[in-house]
């Protein structure tokens, strides 16, 4: 693996970098307070080809491989999550389906204008009854004519007060069970579906989550994604795809993270030295350097692999799971570091420790990607059984 940035990645990078510390970050409190990213921002980011990054360049987007989308991904984890997480589920779960299993036709439609950030793309799973165990799906797609007529509903959907474009998974023939879900391609204001109110969440503050209804909508058939039945099994694979740059957000938290521990260990005097003298910071701070640096590394690998084409059910699992958990670690670590002032709400490191929490519960918890992992570990081992 070649860890060595190209010229022209490596641009990029740095201008994602200038624009986080130049616009985002001393705006993160605004965005904190008011549970709303300012319109300029938007603006700036559509112009600086944020929602583009997953698109192929012949509609509009820059085409960035995993290991390209990780790099910048890591960028925009060091400001305020909520505004990553609208960037992050874009290019992420909101349009990977199209660009991989999305017809000529649907990618002409729907690609450049989710490129350009007109169109926002969210992911619809999740229902009441049907969260972790996503075969359980009750939203229904029946065919009638050349349409399916959806009702049903979906919750915690990132994005869905700004999206235009869903990919929503519907059951189209309850007989056949996780073959009998289809995936659709859904715009917002086909007759029929609603946006529900906007959760207040713990966290992720200027990105909205909120519930999707579906009334007797329509739906052409030229807007199924993929094939009639393969929507599980599509879900599955626009996970997986979006773990790594998931990770990736992870990582870039915690390199933020570290940055603020290491200069506050140096500036906050007790007992009359710097507490950086104090040997316990010295260990917490070496165990966030290290995980840190692990983290990067897996980020790195599992990009990579995911470039060649490999299989990475199994590693993708593993690096959202320890991803996750390393950020909640090393949040908490910086809280304790910071002492009373990582409590307080006006600096960062609280907002960093809240919006820590979901990634271990979003795209599929901790403990699913632990039956992910194992199942992958079952099956190894039954291939390495003699016939």
């Amino acid at each position: 693996m070649d860890y060595v940035l190209t010229p022209e990645l490596d641009m990029l990078r740095r201008a994602i970098r200038e624009f986080v510390e130049g616009v985002i970050e001393p705006r993160a409190m605004q965005i904190e307070d008011e549970d709303e990213v300012p319109d300029d921002i938007m603006e700036a980011s559509r112009r600086l080809g944020l929602f583009g990054l997953s698109i192929p360049e012949e509609y509009g987007g820059l085409g960035l491989d995993m290991v390209g989308k990780c790099t910048l991904f890591t960028e925009l984890g060091k400001t305020i999550n909520g505004y990553t997480s609208i960037i992050g589920a874009h290019n992420g779960i909101g349009s990977v389906g199209i660009v991989a299993f999305g017809t000529k036709e649907q990618k002409m439609k729907y690609l450049p204008k989710m490129a350009s950030g007109e169109w926002i793309g969210a992911f619809a799973l999740t229902e009441p009854q049907a969260g972790s165990n996503a075969a359980a799906l009750k939203t229904t797609a029946v065919k009638k004519g050349d349409r399916y007529v959806l009702n049903g509903q979906k919750i915690y959907i990132t994005n869905a007060p700004l999206a235009h474009v869903f990919t929503v998974m519907a059951v189209t023939d309850p007989e056949k069970g996780a073959k009998g879900i289809t995936s659709f391609i859904v715009e917002r204001d086909f007759p029929g579906f609603r946006v529900g109110h906007i959760e207040k969440k713990m966290g992720l503050h200027g990105s909205h989550t909120a519930q999707l209804f579906f009334d007797d909508m329509e739906v052409p058939e030229e807007n199924v994604l993929g094939v009639a039945g393969d929507g599980y099994v599509n879900a599955l694979k626009i996970l997986a795809n979006g773990r790594a740059g998931l990770a990736a957000r992870c990582l870039g938290s915690c390199e933020y993270l570290l940055d603020k521990s290491v200069q506050y260990a140096h500036e906050r005097v007790q007992f009359g030295k710097p507490i950086f003298e104090q040997q316990i910071i010295q260990h917490y701070l070496a165990e966030m350097a290290t995980e840190i640096e692990l983290l990067r590394s897996f980020v790195h690998r599992v990009a990579w692999m995911t470039d060649q084409g490999m299989n990475v059910v199994k590693e993708a699992a593993m690096l959202k799971l320890y991803g996750s958990e390393v950020y909640n670690r090393i949040a908490d670590k910086a809280v304790q570091i910071h002492g009373g002032l990582g409590y307080i709400a006006e600096y960062p490191i609280e907002r960093f420790y809240r919006d820590a929490r979901i990634t271990r519960i979003y795209e599929g918890t901790s403990e699913i990607q632990k039956n992910i992992i194992a199942a992958q570990l079952h099956k190894e081992y039954q291939r390495r059984q003699p016939e």
